[in-house]
């Protein structure tokens, strides 16, 4: 944060409802005392309902620009003047950048967030190579994004609601020729047990259960975008919940790198598990700070973002600094 806010200091924050658990204030703020910034960013909570007010409250102000978060990310498309051609195929937008013309510019770095701890690490290359992605929302659109330009040879998409697996695999429709892209659906009431009810993923052993786990036996990458597993609250045993049941856990091959999107708790119980199986596994977290730090290259107009200092801000405030 500025040494002293004062008349001149300019806002950038966050749009969310709830936000007031979001990591982004710590590790911008780290940025932007890094780079001596007179700039300060806030949380800043937005009922659906008001989105709209809310933007061109902020625009009027002189805001620098804003992340967008949950559940905004596809509500602010119709809200913008102008998207960026990866926000548009999308249909979300997690970066606002004020216009020179007046409105906001509609931009995702999700993307390229997702991509760079496999671009970076010692995991790649991936061309030829088979994903696996668990869910089919909004996350799993950038995830699956990303993976086409890794240049991976197939990539599936598992889901419990047909319906919507097949709206999502509509979107995605043309976005790679020599990428294969396909659907896996199954159906089932959810498992009893430590992954409690309402597991949008597990179902009750079975054929359909059965096709999962050979699916899984044949990739080399497993992308968990579903929240299940994520600490809350108000639910104490949200956080040992696994996306994964026994039998599908126990098809992994101990190198395939298992990707999940939580990063509260850390390690999730699905990376727990992975790594029980002997499997390599990334979180979530340096997504969050290298979308981040694209953001701050967006509004700022610098190249060099001090992406040390954003991370070990977030590592801090969850605990690990």
């Amino acid at each position: 944060m500025p040494a002293a806010i004062n008349g001149a200091t300019a806002l950038v924050g966050v749009l969310g409802n709830p936000v007031r658990h979001s990591l982004s204030p710590a590790m911008h703020n780290a940025a932007l005392a890094k780079l001596g910034l007179n700039w300060v960013y806030l949380a800043l909570p937005a009922p659906p309902e008001h989105l709209e007010q809310v933007l061109d409250g902020l625009e009027a102000t002189g805001c620098r620009g804003l992340n967008v978060t949950i559940p905004h990310k596809q509500a602010v498309v119709s809200l913008v003047a102008e998207l960026s051609p990866l926000a548009r195929r999308l249909g979300a937008v997690n970066t606002l950048v004020p216009r020179v013309g007046g409105g906001w510019l509609g931009t995702n770095t999700d993307v390229e967030g997702f991509l760079a701890p496999l671009r970076s690490g010692p995991f790649g290359p991936w061309t030829g190579k088979r994903a696996l992605v668990l869910g089919c929302g909004g996350s799993a659109l950038a995830v699956v994004a990303g993976l086409v330009e890794l240049g991976l040879e197939s990539i599936q998409v598992a889901g419990r609601q047909p319906a919507a697996l097949e709206a999502f695999l509509d979107t995605c429709a043309g976005w790679s020729e020599a990428c294969r892209l396909e659907g896996l659906a199954w159906g089932g009431s959810p498992a009893p047990g430590p992954n409690g009810p309402g597991s949008p993923l597990v179902s009750s052993p079975g054929p359909a259960a059965s096709s999962l786990a050979q699916a899984l036996a044949g990739v080399d990458l497993v992308v968990n975008t579903t929240p299940v597993g994520m600490a809350s609250a108000t639910d104490p045993a949200a956080a040992q919940r696994c996306p994964l049941g026994a039998l599908e856990l126990a098809a992994l091959k101990p190198q395939t790198l298992v990707y999940d999107l939580i990063y509260t708790p850390r390690p999730s119980q699905l990376l727990r598990q992975a790594a029980a199986r002997g499997c390599p596994s990334l979180d979530g977290l340096e997504m969050l700070v290298q979308q981040g730090a694209a953001a701050l290259r967006h509004w700022s107009g610098l190249s060099e973002i001090p992406v040390a200092a954003m991370r070990q801000a977030a590592l801090a405030e969850l605990g690990h600094g």
